[in-house]
């Protein structure tokens, strides 16, 4: 019997912003028209630092080619699930978070300022400018979450959603 998640605590949406602050790739799985699944690794940024309290603080921002296939895919369905995880050998050290919501995409005057953000923590300097410039920015917003954490024991995990 599946039992529904409870909302998030302030202590589990801190553990989720720690994490997310703490790397720099999460790997975005889409489903195109024909069905098929494909995961792509992307470069993000979060919507606000860890201490910030809101929502946005959680949101993850990246950058992608319109005409890639998780791009198209997003035109098409803007519902995803994202996966972000410490990078490790060892089994006991395995964290990450799991989560499922919608994406949009990012314009404006909000727009460049994320950019600038999002440039200055790749150092990507005017090397991309270009690709910068055409490329496409989306907003993931979390809906639900597990977080896995086996420091915690093998196989902990805690499930919540997050308020709209």
């Amino acid at each position: 019997m599946k039992t529904e998640p409870k909302p998030a605590t302030e202590e589990q949406i801190r553990q989720l912003g720690t994490l997310l602050e703490g790397e720099s790739t999460m790997v975005l799985s889409v489903v195109d028209a024909e069905g098929l699944a494909y995961a792509a690794p992307v470069f993000y940024v979060t919507g606000a630092p860890v201490d910030t309290v809101g929502a946005e603080q959680l949101d993850l921002l990246w950058l992608s080619s319109a005409d890639s296939v998780h791009s198209l895919a997003l035109s098409a369905d803007p519902h995803v699930a994202v996966t972000v995880y410490r990078p490790t050998f060892a089994w006991r050290e395995i964290a990450g978070a799991q989560m499922r919501g919608c994406c949009s995409i990012v314009e404006g005057a909000e727009r460049q300022a994320i950019l600038v953000r999002y440039c200055q923590r790749f150092q990507l300097g005017a090397v991309l400018g270009l690709a910068i410039k055409a490329g496409t920015l989306y907003r993931f917003r979390p809906e639900w979450v597990r977080l896995v954490d086996n420091r915690q024991g093998f196989g902990w995990k805690a499930e919540f959603v997050l308020p709209a």
